[in-house]
């Protein structure tokens, strides 16, 4: 599975969309700020959304796609499944990371 997700430093704070196929590890490396970039310079590591994908072609073009819309539609992303923009990675289990309802299913099969 690869995952696209995005992480802040605060509510409505500076956002970094990004894609992984691991992403408890990827997560705790923004938070150990383990590279220099985006995400340590803006302290972002509170990961506040993400979804599944089955390959990694498809998360890449989600993260492309999701990068270009306007703020207001990354915000009403993260407001829907997670109104009170929680730490997701504070206990989060395997089980969850790969919970179905994380699944993207594009809207032409919907």
């Amino acid at each position: 599975m690869f995952f696209v997700y995005i992480v802040t430093n605060n509510r409505n704070g500076t956002l970094y969309i990004g894609h992984t196929d691991d992403l408890s590890g990827r997560i705790w490396e923004h938070k150990q700020k383990a590279y220099k970039g985006f995400t340590s310079k803006y302290s972002c590591d509170r990961l506040v959304w993400f979804e599944t994908h089955e390959t990694r072609e498809g998360a890449f073009q989600r993260e492309r796609q999701t990068k270009k819309w306007n703020r207001v539609w990354k915000l009403q992303l993260i407001e829907t499944s997670n109104p009170d923009w929680l730490d997701l990675y504070d206990g989060l289990t395997e089980e969850q990371i790969y919970d179905s309802s994380h699944m993207y299913i594009p809207k032409a099969y919907v």
